[in-house]
């Protein structure tokens, strides 16, 4: 990195300021390759001279303004302008005007950001010493009814947060996890909540959760242990900026440590059982990992299978394999639900474990191979590119998102299933994939599950499906029936949810889903949801859109998991990737039975994603809408009732299911929604 000045300040990018200037001193941020790492990196010293001028909060509004794309919120400024003068000058008074400070660094693969990290040398070992800190300007807060990691703020109500102990010993804990530099020398990365406007007595029950290395805790009341503390931690004669240089250039990857837990978590606990195409594409991968090791070489491995048929299986027991062998390994997939629900089921009781399941759209400036194996669940869901709104302009470019996720690993393992393509903007089919990996040389293995294996449901109930909806040759044909798996059609939505519900009691998991063809509306005021899905005199309220459970309803991502998820209609975005003992499907009248074919009806979907004819043709909606009626059909294990609202339809169907469809006596399976295997 280049240096710019006599504080010492680094930069490897330039831009003008706001009003076309070249940029000064004070407009400048830390990068480090094409991802903004920190908004402000400084020298304490430098640091409280741009808080005597009164400019720290417009400095951090700039650079965050470039940096995100959007301007900071109020109170995030409010706190830039009380607590980084704060902290700077404690640490020029404490004498180490010459360590660095990074201002809102950036988690490793992550939007969590740190509000500072300061770099300098340990005053005894000599080796590199790191301070995270958490700032708070919280003038007293106490436990939230008792629990030691729950906190409520004086002035803000009764509503819980997270103890700020809490918070900076995950922050220590994920760099340590994801960054190469801290692994072997864990102890030089220590944590500081500062509550710099508080005093003893006002936060005094904050106390009671025990501090550790990663995790201690200051008032404005002893500001003096502070600042000796601080001393502890950095010699005040050697610059940190060396120090600051060494943290920024680690690449991120999940460290042994790490891995270890994950896979205690993940391959202990479960125990899977891989049979024949299941444990081919397993060794496979283990093959080419080890490979990629001995002779610098790279491998794209493409598994495809139907629903059921053991991908996640796979993804989940590599990723508990490649741990345990120390290898760096992260999972990924494109769904919020299907993320979160793994982070909760596969990452339980370990936060830890829970950082190893990422987005798609998280690797836009991963390292090239950085990681071992990328392991790339429902890989249907790949965009033409990670770009969305929230993306900040540098990294919105005409790059395709496959070509991220191949370069970010020496074996990119892409599972997938093509009829769950569902957007018009999903390219994860085999022939993108492959077609994009042959362009750059690379060497591709294949792998179908189908032929061979299917872990839960029928495979005889997926041929009746796709040979339904159009997307096999044949046409459809009667349901001749399956000892292992029901097909049964509902003569009316109540009759639908009196049958799934005489299963819920019965101790089964059921759900039921239907076609984007309602309107779908935000709960009431007072926390009541609208039931949107209105069928003659029955109704049902969709699923919840958001990230938080409202009127005893779960959130969208566990919709499929949680046991309350019944009392609400699920739709396309919340059913796929998953799997429930018993599956209920309305068929909505965007794809009606008219002679003897489908007809779509482009008008009664509500789906804002195909609303522009623009961007999906109607020849391409008819496409998708198939593949999102093969999804919604194929999320039972062991039985499925069907219902369309458009009597034709539902004439259709039931001439289809004449034989076969008494209802299974076999022994529940899961209480809800379960991964899809």
């Amino acid at each position: 990195m280049r240096h710019c000045g006599p504080t010492g300040f680094r930069v490897t990018h330039l831009r003008c300021g706001r009003f076309g200037h070249a940029p000064t001193r004070a407009i400048l941020s830390c990068w480090l390759g094409a991802g903004l790492l920190a908004l402000i990196r400084r020298s304490a010293a430098s640091l409280a001279a741009i808080a005597d001028s009164g400019s720290v909060a417009e400095l951090m509004f700039e650079q965050a303004l470039y940096g995100r794309g959007s301007p900071p919120a109020p109170g995030e400024r409010r706190s830039w302008s009380r607590s980084i003068p704060v902290l700077a000058h404690d640490l020029v008074q404490a004498g180490l005007g010459d360590v660095e400070v990074l201002l809102e660094h950036r988690l490793p693969l992550s939007s969590r950001r740190v509000d500072a990290i300061i770099a300098g040398r340990h005053p005894v070992t000599g080796a590199a010493s790191y301070v995270i800190v958490e700032l708070k300007q919280w003038s007293g807060a106490e436990l939230f009814e008792e629990d030691p990691a729950l906190v409520v703020i004086d002035g803000y109500g009764h509503h819980p947060r997270l103890h700020p102990l809490e918070q900076v010993r995950g922050y220590c804990e994920y760099l340590v996890d994801f960054l190469p530099t801290l692994q072997e020398d864990a102890d030089a990365v220590s944590g500081v909540a500062y509550l710099h406007n508080a005093t003893e007595f006002g936060v005094a029950s904050l106390r009671r959760l025990a501090e550790s290395a990663h995790a201690r805790l200051f008032t404005g009341e002893r500001r003096a242990e502070f600042m000796e503390f601080l001393q502890s931690r950095f010699a005040s004669d050697v610059a940190g900026a060396s120090y600051a240089d060494e943290f920024l250039a680690s690449r991120a990857a999940p460290s042994r440590q790490l891995l270890s837990v994950a896979a205690a978590e993940i391959r202990d606990r479960e125990q899977f059982v891989l049979l024949d195409q299941q444990r081919l594409a397993f060794n496979l991968v283990l093959h080419a990992t080890e490979a990629a090791r001995a002779g610098d070489s790279k491998t794209v491995v493409i598994v495809t299978g139907g629903p059921g048929s053991g991908k996640s299986v796979i993804a989940l027991s590599l990723l508990g394999e490649l741990a345990r062998r120390g290898r760096t390994v992260i999972h990924a997939t494109g769904s919020r639900s299907f993320t979160q629900t793994l982070r909760k089921v596969a990452g339980k009781g370990s936060s830890r474990t829970q950082s190893l399941f990422k987005y798609f759209n998280q690797f836009m400036d991963a390292d090239r191979n950085g990681l071992e194996v990328l392991i790339l669940d429902e890989a249907h869901r790949i965009r033409e590119t990670s770009a969305n709104r929230y993306t900040p302009a540098r990294f919105r470019n005409d790059r395709p998102q496959i070509d991220e996720l191949i370069s970010a690993a020496r074996v990119p393992v892409f599972l997938l299933d093509e009829h769950q393509v569902v957007r018009a903007n999903e390219l994860g089919t085999v022939d993108d994939i492959e077609a994009h990996a042959k362009s750059l040389g690379l060497a591709v293995e294949k792998i179908s599950l189908d032929a061979h294996f299917r872990c839960g449901g029928s495979e005889a109930y997926l041929d009746w499906v796709v040979r339904l909806l159009g997307l096999a040759p044949g046409g459809p044909v009667p349901w001749v029936g399956d000892p292992a798996f029901s097909v049964q059609v509902a003569d009316t939505p109540h009759e639908l949810d009196h049958m799934l519900r005489t299963k819920l009691d019965a101790g089964y998991g059921a759900r039921i889903a239907a076609g984007y063809c309602w309107p779908w509306n935000d709960p009431r005021p007072d926390g009541t949801l609208v039931p949107d899905v209105v069928i003659g005199d029955w109704s049902r309220p969709w699923n919840l859109r958001g990230e938080r459970g409202v009127g005893g309803a779960p959130p969208a991502p566990l919709w499929a998991t949680d046991p309350a998820g019944f009392g609400q209609v699920g739709c396309i975005y919340t059913a796929q990737g998953f799997e429930y003992d018993w599956n209920g499907v309305i068929i909505g009248p965007d794809l009606v039975w008219r002679g003897n074919r489908w007809q779509a009806t482009r008008d009664a979907n509500k789906d804002p994603e195909f609303r522009s004819r623009t961007k999906v043709t109607d020849n391409e909606f008819e496409r998708l809408l198939r593949n999102v009626y093969k999804v919604l059909l194929t999320r039972g294990m062991i039985g499925t009732v069907i219902y369309s609202p458009d009597p034709e339809t539902n004439a259709m169907l039931r001439s289809l299911v004449r034989h076969g469809a008494q209802l299974s006596g076999a022994a529940p399976r899961t209480r809800c929604g379960a991964l899809a295997c």
